[in-house]
């Protein structure tokens, strides 16, 4: 029997800049390049980049897509999973995480952070999000999954 690999969540910005999705990207990398599986909220901007990372590394990639509508996620989920929740699927994404790297976003990715505090799920800011406590910090993409997996691994 194999071990559940472990989920990393993915939360940022639905509309990013181009070097907030190139380090989204990388962040999906290392993600993939661990075994680990990306989860995120399975449309565009920093999800889509980190989507687009992971599965180039070769990893798995879960979208939870506010919608009912299969084909909002963009092309880069394997498993999509259509809520019809709006923007209340943003528990799910915290929820079905064992950590997760928050990257520069807006409330909805605020939304998260708090969520996953409150649920007590570990949460790495990346360049990002320095005036909430309570949060891990990290400085590069490899950085924010080594220790992403490693509070991941010590939950467990």
């Amino acid at each position: 029997m194999t071990a559940r690999r472990t989920a990393i969540g993915v939360i940022g910005a639905a509309t990013a800049t181009p070097s907030l999705r190139e380090l989204a990207l990388e962040v999906g990398r290392e993600i993939g390049a661990r075994g680990a599986t990306l989860v995120c909220g399975g449309r565009g901007g920093v999800m889509e980049a980190a989507a687009q990372g992971a599965r180039a590394a070769g990893g798995h990639t879960i979208g939870i897509v506010p919608s009912y509508d299969h084909a909002t996620a963009n092309p880069h989920i394997e498993f999509v999973i259509a809520t019809g929740m709006g923007e209340a699927r943003n528990v799910i994404v915290v929820a079905s995480s064992d950590a997760l790297i928050a990257l520069a976003g807006e409330a909805g990715t605020l939304s998260e952070i708090g969520l996953a505090l409150k649920l007590g799920r570990p949460v790495v800011a990346l360049d990002a999000w320095a005036e909430i406590r309570g949060l891990h910090r990290a400085a590069t993409p490899r950085a924010a999954v080594e220790l992403a997996m490693e509070l991941a691994r010590a939950r467990s």
